[in-house]
């Protein structure tokens, strides 16, 4: 195997011990990771905006030097890296999947991407999203769709759909994303990476709103526990302009050890009690994964929420257009920039118009609400299951899918509702593969732990890669280009 093709395999924790060691240069592995997305973003279409590869290859150059003469920059030092085109990254296209940003270039870094600078990241480029982050389907009219991984006539999922497609064909050997309704989860499911949800409070996203309830979070996504543990201990950190940080040292995140598994009790949420509606093999997927932990000694028990889903859903479809409403309004009242807006986002400002202050107040007790139901929960399990998505990867061409297994969804985000539970109880929540149905579309299981316990997902998620070697199945897409 030449030496590009072996670059780009391996996991961004080898790479950056052997970048610091000075077996490999940054800008070998640059060139790597460029010749990749050379072979497979233009049909994947993965990454967007992507830089010049003279200038930056000329970054790496300076990277290396950098180590040569001592100053070592972060972890990160001299990885390529493509953030999620939701985040601002100064001097890089900031789209946002809309036409009406398609030549915004921002001067200042979103603070979690200001981290990855710092902890010596090259920023080549963005990775691909639905207009505006709406909907777990990635395409708009700027740069098109994102093809899945596997099998590319289907979604890539989303909202950080490019990120993880990125990540599965070896693109990219890291990438961050966001998540409000699962865009962490959803995409990295359908594309066998992991994708871990954080504590609202555990990574800095945004600066300009610092009081309202944290529905939306930024986190990691990666092809290795390991991997995952050393984006989540950059990204993660207390930053002064936020009041609700979490004041917690990441580095314990750095490096996750597999736990024993033995005597872990998974309680098993599944559909809900039948209130989610699944795609047949879905919840069986799941299932077999759940078996695989049982095999390492953990406990599963099906588990009723206690708790009346629906009421979730409406509670969490109240403060979310809320929250989505309120930061699309400019471009709604503004009428030349109306007309190119998607209905999703019109629908959101609409259904925000509509809102008072007495129903978002009902909406968040009942959101408190369930929080008390899930502390409950955690007294009879230590993590959380459920399905990471409600149906496999659909047709590329369609907006969202209208039915699962018969029932009408009545929003476009309705089809995405599993993720909503965990988003609703703020706890952080990590999606891992668990196989592929017989036409080899991939699926995955979330594990909700309780608030703040990330690194105990971590320990969970390096003990089961350990068991199952989900980190070494290839996309033939690899192989075949």
């Amino acid at each position: 195997m030449s030496p590009t093709p072996d670059l780009v395999m391996r996991p961004a924790t080898e790479l950056a011990r052997m970048i610091r060691g000075r077996a490999v240069s940054a800008r070998e592995v640059m060139r790597a990771h460029l010749d990749q997305i050379a072979r497979l973003n233009p049909a994947a279409n993965a990454v967007v905006s992507l830089r010049d590869p003279d200038a930056l290859l000329a970054e790496a150059d300076a990277a290396d030097r950098d180590l040569a003469a001592g100053r070592m920059r972060g972890p990160l030092h001299g990885l390529p890296h493509a953030v999620k085109d939701t985040a601002a990254a100064a001097g890089l296209v900031w789209t946002q999947g809309s036409p009406l940003f398609r030549d915004t270039v921002p001067t200042e870094d979103a603070p979690h991407v200001a981290r990855l600078r710092a902890a010596g990241a090259i920023l080549i480029g963005k990775t691909n999203v639905p207009e505006f982050g709406l909907g777990s389907h990635t395409t708009n009219p700027v740069f098109g769709a994102t093809r899945n991984a596997y099998v590319p006539e289907r979604s890539a999922g989303g909202s950080s759909g490019g990120a993880a497609v990125a990540l599965a064909l070896r693109m990219l050997p890291l990438a961050d994303g966001s998540d409000h309704g699962g865009s962490l989860r959803n995409p990295a499911a359908w594309n066998g990476v992991l994708g871990l949800r954080p504590s609202a409070g555990r990574v800095p996203m945004r600066t300009d709103e610092v009081f309202l309830p944290e529905l939306t979070v930024a986190g990691p996504m990666a092809r290795t526990t390991a991997d995952l543990g050393l984006l989540l201990s950059v990204l993660a950190g207390p930053d002064p302009r936020l009041p609700n940080a979490i004041r917690q040292d990441p580095g314990a995140f750095a490096a996750p050890q597999p736990r024993d598994l033995t005597g872990l009790r998974i309680g098993w949420l599944g559909d809900l009690g039948g209130h989610l509606p699944m795609e047949p093999g879905v919840l069986a997927l799941c299932e077999q994964g759940l078996r695989r932990f049982e095999d390492l000694g953990a406990r599963v028990e099906p588990l009723a929420p206690g708790f009346d889903p629906e009421a979730i859903w409406r509670a969490w479809t109240v403060l979310r257009a809320w929250l989505a409403g309120a930061g699309l309004a400019p471009h709604w009242r503004d009428p030349e920039k109306r007309p190119h807006l998607k209905p999703e986002a019109v629908w959101e400002v609409e259904q925000a118009m509509a809102l008072d202050a007495f129903a978002i107040h009902a909406a968040s007790v009942t959101r408190s609400a369930w929080y008390a139901q899930v502390l409950r929960l955690f007294e009879r399990a230590d993590v959380l299951a459920l399905p990471a998505a409600q149906v496999f990867p659909f047709p590329i061409e369609e907006p969202w899918p209208r039915t699962i297994a018969g029932r009408p969804m009545d929003t476009y985000h309705r089809w995405m509702e599993v993720a909503i539970p965990v988003t609703m109880a703020g706890c952080p929540a990590i999606s891992l593969p668990v196989g592929r149905d017989p036409a080899g579309l991939p699926m995955g299981l979330q594990l909700m732990a309780p608030n703040h316990g990330e690194a105990g997902l971590l320990a969970i998620a390096a003990a089961f890669e350990a068991a199952t070697g989900f980190d070494r199945e290839l996309s033939p897409l690899i192989t075949q280009a």
